[in-house]
């Protein structure tokens, strides 16, 4: 077949192909089959050197009459079908596309991911449990004596059938050790509940993550180093940490964790008081009893426990001063993160 003829036929397939394909896609491939880059028509014109040097000329100029046919009768059609899925919905195609606003994540959920991708590099894993404990999970086990404040209505919810909305966490702890054998390296996160009156520092509800680690030979060191590279990571690597002794229950010795205030370097201002440093959570070795309860041997086995309170640690990163705007929707406050 001289290339002469070849150009005939091409037109005839052409003619065809939309007749038989008159969908936008089907346009669209034709227009890519015929004259993309690798397109049936920049094959013809390379093959230009085939032909006798007399007629080049001539053959060039049947190629570019061919493509200029092609390249008309395609953007003739896609502008009809155009306006007619659009003109007929009362739709101007010639606007710009409506432009949507896209989310962003809430900042505690945030603070939670940052906080559980750090941990997970440190080697631990997440646990979770269910918010409505017994009594002997969220205090006995714990070593909570029975006098303590903690159970008062003041503080906790009781429910009708004796069970409590947890307190804390740790009752996660309780549940992991009772159906696990050391090592034992998790974070447990979740909902806590708390018979306060709500202000600007408080609320009925908040968020925790807690950590626990037990196997033998574990140390306070360990702890302290652990904390240290958390903040590190968290808050930059120019905080620093002091220790200062504290009392909970379900820890010996204890410790409260603060940081150098980060707005102001530690030199001191209205976030921190003036004293340069910031609280963020409490620690310490796992008591003795709270290893009795879940039948784990304290002399063949110690571990450490910390806990913080996510709502606390978003409110020092990104600068908030009151905690209810977390549980208000108000998507002014929402669209800033």
């Amino acid at each position: 077949m001289s290339l002469f003829k070849k150009v005939d036929e091409l037109r005839s397939e052409f003619k065809q192909a939309l007749a038989s394909s008159p969908a936008l896609s089907d346009l669209e491939r034709i227009k890519q089959e015929y004259l993309g880059r690798k397109g049936i028509l920049n094959d013809l014109f390379k093959q230009i050197k085939d032909v006798e040097p007399a007629r080049k000329g001539e053959f060039g100029g049947l190629v570019n009459v061919l493509k200029q046919e092609v390249q008309e009768a395609i953007d003739a059609l896609l502008s009809k079908t155009a306006s007619s899925t659009g003109a007929s919905a009362g739709v101007d195609v010639s606007l710009p596309g409506t432009v949507y606003q896209r989310g962003s994540l809430h900042p505690l959920e945030q603070t939670l991911r940052d906080i559980k991708s750090i941990f997970h590099r440190l080697g631990f894993s997440v646990a979770e449990g269910p918010e409505i404990e017994t009594q002997w999970r969220n205090f006995d086990a714990l070593n909570f004596p029975p006098e303590h404040p903690a159970r008062d209505m003041q503080d906790t919810f009781f429910l009708n059938n004796g069970s409590v909305l947890r307190t804390h966490t740790s009752p996660v702890q309780i549940r992991l050790m009772m159906d696990e054998k050391p090592p034992i390296r998790s974070i447990m996160p979740g909902r806590v509940y708390r018979n306060e009156a709500i202000d600007a520092g408080h609320y009925c509800l908040f968020h925790q993550v807690e950590g626990l680690y037990v196997d033998k030979n574990v140390t306070h060191g360990e702890l302290k180093a652990t904390l240290e590279l958390f903040c590190r990571e968290y808050f930059g690597s120019d905080v620093k940490l002091r220790f200062r002794p504290s009392f909970f229950p379900f820890t010996e010795p204890s410790n409260e964790v603060d940081v150098t205030c980060f707005l102001c370097g530690g030199k001191g201002c209205r976030v921190c008081k003036q004293t340069g440093w910031l609280e963020i959570l409490g620690c310490g070795m796992v008591d003795p009893n709270v290893f009795k309860s879940v039948g784990y041997d304290s002399e063949e086995y110690t571990g450490y426990a910390f806990g913080m309170g996510i709502e606390r640690i978003a409110m020092l990163k990104y600068g908030i001063n009151d905690i209810r705007l977390f549980f208000e929707n108000d998507v002014r406050f929402l669209k800033q993160f």
